[in-house]
């Protein structure tokens, strides 16, 4: 009689099991209450994806409704409100958060493709507590910027920040603290931007009533402000975006039609600029915020005597901006302000030619670009200074202004000059804002010499003034052949790649890094599909590095501007400055947010590897 042996499958400890099918799987996971599933059917992989999908949202969307405080006042809207639908809407603008973070199986192919999507609640809570944090970064930028003066950059963060806030979970309960104190956001942003609008003040400075130019003196709680966007009324429509700088702005009214009042809005929402990131964008389509009379004003253009003495205070601003400490003032100028004064009456007169003796030849290719980057007119009359940088004069500062045809921007720059040793005019740059050379020529005292300050100060705005001129020549020359180069960009969409995660993550920024002649040649592209270029500093952050001689790391908030886009972050240069004749940029990177560990965008091997560490930023 033969038996039956039954051989278990355990073999040298090893022990064999049937596979767990993805039908089992899907079903473990929708069991697991720690889980949110999602179920799609279709004819394609794709289609049932995309199906489950738009289940899974659905079911977050119902878990949120009992927690979104939407007001129907704050919803864009044609005069009719579904609820539900805004909510949907709310829960889609979290679609790119959402993806990075969920999974799939595919349960079965035939007769038509079955696909599960899921994601672990903690997930979801993450992605919320994610939007939370960037309300409260976007909060702690506007009060770091109504700080400096930064008006234009206090009022966007917190209206920003506001629209965000009300897509996340009970909006009302989010608490912020400020100066040892707590605050409920949702109360204490239009309290904040109501506050900052309370302390702006215009007073007409001159009225040209022949030609209509008006120049307005700006201040912020009592001070020059330093950065502030508005539109006027110039007797028949609004203007176009323009901009007040260091206390200073130049407005354009109808000619002969000598106005009493001068109509103003400051400018606050930033619509155009939030396209720059896809989520806020989303948001701020869903809502309109809150409303701002305060935003709105009526300027007296007053009395002689008060156009007067508001034009001595301004001429005080001015002077003010001409003015940097702990520098080497020159006490005998009288042929370098000759000269300047030459300058400014060919810049009035529009007789460019006239003064082409008084530059070297790349001076004047440098002067010529200048007073055709857009339609340049002179803001007051220029109080001048002239300090000593290397074997050079620099003069500072000529007050500007320049509109562009075909676009909505104005701007307004302090112009600089940097004479060379025979008194020809070398050099013409944009200056830094006055809170930009504070931090520079005030915070440093004590560090380096005055030299080093104004070479630090005069590189960072060549820098800008070349791309606001587009002279990819000096661009080259100030590059290592051999720098690391990282630009980033915003973008619609993005995915998380393992590249991304060596700097700060944001989903919808692409980093690229690039050699030097890829990144020229692109630079170049982008300036001949723009018709300006225009690069804001400010929030300077100097260390000088540990080795290397007079090797600098820079840290810098730059807001950038184009025809065609803008974005604002922090730009990182490394900078070779031991010959201070050509320092040359060992690295340069960008990123959406300030980084205090700039070393960890290097990699272990890499030369730069060590030489910033916790503290130098």
């Amino acid at each position: 009689m033969k038996r039956l042996i039954v051989i278990p499958f355990l073999f040298l400890g090893i022990i064999l099991y049937a596979q767990e099918t993805n039908t089992e799987k899907a079903e473990k996971i929708k069991n697991d209450d720690s889980y949110v599933t999602g179920d799609g059917f279709g004819a394609t992989m794709e289609e049932a994806s995309g199906n489950a999908t738009r289940s899974l949202l659905s079911k977050i969307s119902m878990s949120m409704r009992s927690n979104l405080d939407v007001k129907t006042t704050e919803v864009n809207s044609n005069g009719t409100v579904d609820l539900e639908s805004v909510v949907n809407d709310v829960v889609s603008t979290y679609t790119q958060g959402t993806l990075r973070n969920t999974d799939e199986i595919c349960i079965a192919t035939e007769p038509e493709y079955h696909v599960m999507r899921y994601i672990k609640r903690t997930e979801i809570d993450q992605i919320f507590t994610e939007r939370e944090e960037r309300v409260k970064d976007y909060v702690r930028g506007a009060i770091g910027a109504e700080k400096k003066g930064r008006i234009d950059n206090a009022l966007r963060y917190y209206f920003w920040a506001y629209n965000l806030l009300k897509s996340i979970q009970s909006p009302a309960s989010v608490k912020f603290e400020n100066d040892g104190m707590q605050h409920f956001l949702l109360n204490w942003i239009p309290e904040q931007m109501r506050e900052i609008l309370s302390k702006l003040r215009m007073n007409v400075a001159s009225y040209d009533n022949e030609t209509g130019e008006v120049e307005l003196m700006t201040t912020y709680d009592g001070k020059p402000v330093t950065s502030l966007d508005f539109t006027y009324f110039d007797g028949a429509q609004w203007s176009n975006p323009t901009a007040a700088k260091d206390g200073m702005a130049q407005i354009e009214m109808r000619p002969n039609s000598q106005q009493s009042v001068i109509q103003v809005k400051y400018e606050y929402a930033y619509r155009k600029q939030a396209r720059q990131d896809a989520e806020l964008e989303m948001v701020m389509n869903i809502f309109n915020g809150f409303s701002l009379p305060e935003a709105n004003c009526k300027i007296k253009v007053g009395s002689k005597g008060d156009i007067k003495k508001a034009g001595k205070q301004m001429a005080e601003i001015i002077k003010e901006e001409a003015t940097v400490e702990n520098t080497s003032k020159v006490t005998e100028y009288s042929e370098y302000l000759a000269i300047v004064n030459k300058v400014v009456e060919a810049i009035k007169k529009k007789n460019y030619s006239s003064v082409r003796e008084d530059f070297t030849p790349e001076g004047y290719q440098m002067f010529d670009k200048l007073v055709h980057y857009g339609n340049a007119t002179l803001i007051g009359n220029p109080t001048i200074s002239f300090y000593t940088y290397l074997d050079r004069i620099v003069c500072r500062s000529i007050p500007m202004k320049f509109t562009f045809r075909n676009n909505h921007r104005t701007f307004v720059e302090d112009l600089t000059l940097t004479f060379d040793s025979d008194k020809k005019i070398e050099s013409l740059a944009f200056g830094l804002d006055q809170a930009a050379k504070n931090d520079i020529f005030n915070k440093a005292v004590g560090k380096w010499n005055d030299d080093v300050r104004m070479v630090i100060a005069t590189f960072l705005e060549n820098y800008k003034t070349a791309f606001a001129l587009k002279r990819l020549d000096y661009i080259e020359s100030i590059f290592d052949d051999n720098a690391v180069i990282i630009t980033g960009s915003y973008v619609k969409s993005a995915r998380k790649t393992a590249e991304n995660t060596k700097y700060l993550e944001n989903k919808h920024v692409k980093y690229n890094k690039q050699d030097k002649t890829t990144y020229l040649k692109n630079l170049e592209k982008t300036f001949q599909s723009n018709q300006f270029v225009n690069v804001r500093f400010a929030d300077n952050e100097v260390s000088k590095m540990g080795v290397g001689g007079e090797l600098f790391g820079i840290q810098i908030h730059q807001d950038y501007y184009s025809s065609n886009y803008s974005d604002t972050g922090y730009l990182f240069l490394m900078v070779d400055m031991n010959n201070p004749d050509q320092p040359i940029i060992k690295v340069r990177t960008w990123q959406p947010e300030r980084d205090p560990n700039v070393n960890a965008q290097f990699e272990r091997g890499s030369k730069f590897y060590g030489l910033f560490y916790g503290g130098n930023f």
